[in-house]
């Protein structure tokens, strides 16, 4: 918000939520066609596979397409795990300063190895149900803490217009945002009616602009363009016993979302090994040193932040926008394909022709705002703090007397 001002920013969140929305409504699809196709084959997976993004569209538009998919999805989600282990330190920090960020990475990447005893999504909703209920309780005390501070003296709200490349990086950050689709596969491969995912995610996108946009305008409201500098909302919230009840909060959502985002890079090491489908201490012994390659990444480059932004424009555009709506034009390019889709176009979809062009359409907005723009802002952004960066840091970025 503070990047983008109030009007693009709200417009930018409800833009990106929806997009996000349309493309998980593909990708179910894609998933279902998939599955109908290789069970008319008669094709029968092993038991206890479970299927991923890249082979489903490798399945549906040939082999290139499924390593296509296996690089962007994978490194994506690599990295935002690597993030999570970051924000946690770094919002720590917020909570007990007599820690620098790195000795909190060191605790925090201890607990991490915990993610490797979880089987899979299905042993794994009521952590996901967990990371709602504690973004909740931060949104709330966001909106409320900011509201009770009020205005600070001499407020400006910029909003990063006159700032191109922070505006166009406050995009890309908010497209980056909704980009968790990389993970749709893993969890229809969970649920008994995966059909019905669309609609829980669409509720789920809602709730989440419901919660986040009156706390994101809120904080912008009352700090305005010191969040241009400090972009974290903790360091510039009051101490109180709230927002360390926030903060922890945050920690627990970003630990859930640890778990949910490193199990695709779990389950493909483990299908390289061939031990995907034995017992969960064969895996653990594989899941292991990925955990503590993500820890060390966390301690050396704790200035991953502007490469997210980085990433996130070239990577996770692509993964999570591009490649399953490029996929569904392809894999229903002929009449015959159309005519025996495993699902029929719903009544609010008037045609194929017009699904295709409003794939099109998104596909040239990705490419242009997405990857072109919001990747000539991100590694600008990133040129300029790269005066900043120190591998193995030991606070980076922190006020120098907590130095």
């Amino acid at each position: 918000m503070s990047q983008m001002g109030y009007a693009y920013g709200a417009s930018a969140l409800i833009l990106y939520g929806a997009l996000g929305a349309w493309s998980v409504y593909l990708l179910v699809w894609l998933y279902l066609e998939f599955k109908a196709r290789t069970e008319l084959q008669g094709k029968v997976r092993a038991e206890g596979h479970i299927l991923q993004y890249h082979e489903v569209i490798g399945g549906l538009i040939g082999r290139w397409g499924g390593k296509t998919t296996y690089f962007f999805v994978i490194l994506s989600l690599a990295i935002a795990s690597v993030i999570q282990l970051i924000a946690s330190s770094s919002d720590l920090y917020y909570a007990n300063s007599n820690l620098n960020k790195r000795e909190w990475q060191y605790i925090v990447g201890a607990v991490a190895f915990l993610a490797v005893f979880v089987p899979d999504y299905a042993h794994f909703r009521s952590g996901v149900a967990i990371g709602i209920l504690t973004t909740t309780i931060t949104s709330l005390y966001m909106f409320i803490a900011a509201l009770s501070v009020g205005q600070v003296a001499g407020i400006r709200h910029t909003g990063g217009v006159s700032d191109k490349v922070e505006f166009l990086t406050g995009a890309t950050n908010i497209l980056f945002a909704f980009g968790g689709h990389g993970i749709t596969i893993e969890i229809l491969e969970s649920m008994k009616r995966p059909s019905r995912f669309k609609f829980v995610y669409l509720a789920v996108c809602f709730y989440t602009l419901c919660i986040t946009l009156p706390s994101t305008v809120a904080v912008y409201w009352a700090y305005g363009d010191i969040l241009l500098k400090r972009s974290n909302a903790f360091s510039v919230l009051p101490p109180s016993r709230w927002r360390t009840v926030a903060i922890l909060s945050m920690v627990v959502h970003q630990a859930m979302g640890f778990v949910v985002f490193t199990h695709p890079v779990f389950l493909v090491c483990e299908k390289a090994v061939g031990v995907h489908t034995k017992s969960i201490l064969r895996r653990v012994l594989v899941r292991l040193p990925i955990v503590a390659i993500m820890w060390f990444l966390a301690l050396a480059v704790p200035f991953f932040g502007p490469i997210n932004s980085v990433m996130g424009a070239l990577l996770v555009t692509s993964s999570v926008y591009i490649i399953p709506l490029a996929a569904f034009i392809i894999t229903y390019s002929t009449k015959s394909a159309r005519q025996n889709s495993a699902v029929q176009l719903p009544l609010f979809l008037p045609s194929w022709s017009f699904v295709f062009f409003v794939n099109a359409i998104i596909i040239l907005w990705i490419v242009i705002v997405g990857i072109g723009l919001g990747g000539w802002a991100s590694i600008t952004n990133f040129v300029r703090q790269i005066n900043t960066f120190g591998f193995f840091d030991e606070c980076f970025q922190c006020p120098s007397k907590s130095k």
